[in-house]
């Protein structure tokens, strides 16, 4: 319960048409995209301007209210769903603005709820280019991306969100506002505590100012499909291609169920008697994308690819990219519950982490489809279920708990990109240590001595 005079205090900052206090409005902001129960905030407040976030988190830490910041919600790991009940969450979807794109020095300087999408647009517009790309870049935020370390279909050549942070202004627990990293290519002005907040999922401080990098665009690019009667031909295929010393910019796998999902819901004409089908994208100069193209071919062909289609424009190439940025939608859509990881190996283990992820869909006797970044190794085993089937759903989490199991035998990770949240912090020591998990909490203690940030997330943090 919020006190009256706490209210009026947040009113006087931002307003009172921004401070909601309804159970519909707090309702709305109390779940993600993770299966996981939601919790119903006390207060949701939407601040304006970026300078009112000091105040705003500086009243809430002083009055003991867990505090959780929300962009536009979609991350899958339960990063913000409120700590508890007696809690506020600030969303940052009315701090939009991008404040500057310098295409002389190659960044771009954006406040924290930019949609990626769009900025990536805008940046496209001034012949730049913005590679980040994670699956919901029609709606996620930049500094969502940035505290989840967000990924993408481009991630295997271009790299992730935290390989063009530059530069970063955020709100500590009291309020101060903290400077760190530059607008120049290099900078060792202190601590990098850009770096620190990279991945933070929100328990570290609360990012009202980032710093991008850009570069320039690709001059051409070659974008196909290749179609396999097994599966493993596709996982074989992916780890050719890298042993080839080819690094496509993308390169993507969707197994038999979830190209039969994705057909079924859009409609575009997707070969659904194919074990696998892999999407693949070089860029580059013209003459490398040529040179490029023909490897892949080959590399295809000897790895039994039974079909090879190759994009003969930008319309075509888009359709493909449409089919593999539909897949979760697609499944989503099919059962009432769904339930997607992002357990992650090292690239030359995708055989063998496909060969398992379908013994394990076997095991337990679950319908589960398979799409991902298989060129970084970052596979996405989806199982469709019905939470409210008590025994199915024992035979999922038995099953999740098996997928992590077998990455990690691999060399693996439990999170490629989606986070740690709540919903894999039980897991954390397994891949780490017990030694990590004390430093981070000490660490965090520094950071947040009341416990207020996010607290549950990642090592579920307590300063008691």
């Amino acid at each position: 319960m919020v006190s009256p005079n706490l209210i009026k205090a947040l009113e006087a900052v931002i307003g009172a048409e921004n401070v909601f206090t309804s159970e519909a409005d707090r309702q709305c902001y109390s779940y993600d995209s993770a299966v996981l129960k939601p919790t119903i905030p006390a207060v949701v407040l939407r601040p304006t301007r970026t300078e009112q976030l000091g105040e705003l988190i500086r009243l809430c830490y002083d009055a003991g209210l867990a505090i959780t910041v929300r962009g536009s919600g979609s991350n899958l790991s339960g990063g913000t769903v409120p700590d508890t009940s007696d809690s506020a969450v600030i969303l940052t979807n009315s701090l939009q603005k991008i404040l500057e794109i310098n295409t002389s020095d190659l960044y771009a300087v954006v406040e924290p709820g930019v949609i990626t999408a769009q900025f990536a647009a805008a940046v496209q517009a001034k012949g730049l280019f913005y590679p980040p790309d994670p699956g919901s870049m029609s709606v996620s935020t930049l500094a969502g991306n940035i505290c989840e370390n967000a990924g993408g279909l481009r991630g295997l050549k271009y790299g992730v969100t935290k390989d063009y942070v530059m530069g970063l202004e955020f709100y500590d627990y009291e309020g101060n506002l903290v400077k760190t990293g530059s607008r120049t290519v290099k900078c060792v002005t202190g601590f990098n505590l850009a770096g620190l907040m990279v991945a933070s999922e929100g328990t570290m401080g609360v990012i009202s100012k980032a710093i991008l990098k850009l570069v320039p665009p690709p001059r051409a690019s070659k974008a196909m499909t290749a179609e396999f009667a097994d599966v493993q031909d596709a996982a074989d295929a992916v780890a050719a291609m890298i042993a080839a010393h080819v690094v496509p910019c993308t390169l993507e796998l969707l197994d038999n169920a979830s190209l039969k999902y994705v057909e079924a819901d859009q409609k575009i004409g997707l070969p659904t008697d194919a074990a696998a089908m892999l999407l693949i994208e070089v860029d580059g100069h013209p003459g490398q994308v040529a040179d490029e193209a023909a490897i892949v071919e080959d590399v295809l062909k000897k790895c039994k690819a039974t079909a090879i289609h190759v994009a003969k424009d930008d319309a075509e190439k888009n359709k493909i990219w449409a089919a593999r940025r539909n897949a979760l939608p697609a499944l989503a859509r099919a059962r009432p519950t769904c339930v997607l990881e992002d357990a992650t190996v090292p690239r030359s283990q995708i055989p063998a982490m496909m060969k398992k992820l379908n013994e394990i869909k076997a095991k337990y006797d679950l319908q589960m489809g398979t799409f991902g970044h298989a060129g970084d190794g970052n596979l996405h085993p989806t199982i469709l279920t019905d939470k409210r089937d008590k025994e199915e759903f024992a035979r999922v989490e038995a099953a999740v708990d098996e997928i992590f199991d077998v990455a990690l035998s691999l060399g693996g990770t439990l999170s490629g990109e989606h986070g740690i949240g709540t919903a894999k912090s039980k897991w954390m020591e397994k891949e780490t240590s017990k030694g990590t998990i004390l430093f981070s909490e000490r660490m965090r203690r520094a950071c947040d001595p009341k416990g207020l940030l996010n607290a549950r997330k990642i090592t579920g943090y307590s300063h008691e």
